[in-house]
């Protein structure tokens, strides 16, 4: 193979030509340098150091117990004694994964998604890889690459697609789906692929066990002969190896993308250019990497009405879409229902941490028109939950009135039999639980927490 020249970007590693499985050179790809070579790579997976790493970030991530049923409380008392042939069989290249535990998790377009659960100890020995190996191949990776990667968030790769629709006047989207992409990842490519910066054989051989650590479902047992399983802490690294030759290869075309995991846009400039991108990636998708693209949901579409990573691009401003916004209510509705068995400050407490992590993921929506009628909706669906609470109508009048509503409406809306929803909207209401009462019982507002991020001072 011909070596070409360091480049200042790349100080560690150099560049060869490969070719791809029909034998036509294509990019040149880097290949691993001395540093990584030898027996240093993998001394630096099993040192005390990275293993203590390793194992404060499986912990502080809690997870479910994997097959053995052994959970993260009980996983170091349980393991000291056995540590020394742990390590003895992963120098050895005896050691053996165990299976993961399939669970089925909804999702929010309706069906469910696979997720592998690995055991405690797979999870330690693949995080103690991943932090070894994301230095290696991080650096690599095409900066329009978002997913999983240090520094990088969703945030950025809906910003860089607006930036494009904006800054480059590019109006048509290319939005291609991939069907069951992580069951789907062909496992010799893959492995050719991580072998490109890790000549050590006994890093790949353990990689290659964990691919093929099989699935327990129900009790039955599946091999895997292909796929990376959701829900290990090497799968997102696996997967930005697997996707950043495609990453490569549209950047090469010129054309402007963004990816995050397997969710990626490409714009142009017409809707004939977009249907030629649309046609030739797919070509490369099936052909290069044995992907499959899901063909009821790639589209071409004008670059105004494409959906990324939940948001949309609304003349030319980020939004969120419109199922963001009733999966919001659906979620609020079901922690505000009228019918749970629980006091009201838990109910405020489940209420702020789901809208304090909807507004943080959400906040970059640069739509504020609906913000005060949901703070106004959620105010009322917890007022509902009050006049619930309360049940008799000489509760609802005695403690309206102790609340500060004036005392004929008081008794008005408490003698009242309508329902609780209708009630919730009274002067009684508004009165006794106005907007000092809510915020002396903590329920944030969505408006406050959207203008103390995009107006920090004011």
């Amino acid at each position: 193979m011909k070596a070409r020249t360091k480049s200042v970007a790349q100080q560690s590693l150099v560049c060869e030509w490969t070719s791809n499985p029909y034998g036509e050179v294509t990019l040149a790809r880097p290949r691993a340098s001395a540093d990584y070579e030898g027996p240093a790579l993998f001394e630096r997976f099993l040192s005390r150091d990275n293993l203590a790493q390793a194992w404060q970030r499986v912990r502080s991530n809690k997870g479910a117990p994997g097959v053995d049923g052994l959970s993260i409380a009980d996983f170091p008392d349980h393991t000291r004694s056995h540590w020394s042939k742990i390590l003895a069989m992963l120098r050895s290249g005896t050691y053996r994964p165990q299976p993961v535990r399939r669970v089925l998790i909804p999702k929010s377009g309706g069906g469910t998604r696979p997720l592998g659960i690995p055991t405690v100890l797979d999870r330690l020995i693949q995080q103690a890889l991943a932090q070894v190996l994301v230095p290696i191949f991080d650096p690599q990776f095409h900066p329009h690459s978002y997913g999983f990667r240090p520094q990088r968030s969703a945030h950025d790769a809906v910003l860089r697609i607006n930036a494009g629709i904006v800054d480059e006047k590019l109006s048509w989207a290319v939005d291609i789906d991939l069907s069951q992409f992580f069951d789907r990842v062909d496992h010799d490519l893959l492995m050719n692929r991580v072998a490109r910066l890790v000549p050590d054989q006994r890093i790949l051989r353990l990689i290659g066990h964990l691919l093929r650590s099989g699935v327990l479902d129900a009790g039955c047992y599946t091999a895997t002969v292909a796929g990376v399983p959701q829900g290990g802490p090497l799968s997102p690294l696996l997967a930005n190896i697997m996707l950043d030759d495609l990453d490569q290869e549209i950047a090469h075309r010129g054309h402007w993308h963004a990816r995050y995991a397997d969710d990626f846009i490409i714009l142009t400039k017409s809707e004939a250019a977009a249907q030629r991108v649309l046609r030739s990636i797919r070509r490369y998708i099936e052909r290069r990497l044995k992907l499959q693209v899901n063909e009821t949901k790639s589209r071409v579409v004008r670059a105004s009405h494409a959906t990324f990573l939940g948001f949309t691009f609304h003349r030319r401003q980020v939004r969120w879409t419109d199922k963001t916004l009733s999966d919001f209510k659906h979620r609020v509705r079901s922690l505000t229902g009228r019918s749970r068995g629980i006091s009201f400050q838990r109910r405020v407490q489940e209420l702020n941490r789901y809208v304090r992590g909807w507004m943080g993921y959400f906040r970059l929506s640069r739509y504020y028109r609906p913000l005060e009628g949901l703070d106004d909706w959620i105010r009322r669906r917890l007022r509902m939950c009050m006049w619930k609470h309360w049940r008799y109508a000489r509760t609802r009048v005695r403690t309206l009135i102790a609340m500060g509503a004036p005392k004929t409406h008081a008794i008005k809306a408490g003698s009242s039999n309508k329902s609780c929803w209708r009630l919730a909207k009274t002067l009684a209401s508004n009165a006794a639980m106005n907007l000092t009462w809510f915020d002396q019982q903590g329920v944030l507002s969505i408006r406050k927490l959207w203008i103390d991020f995009h107006y920090p001072n004011g």
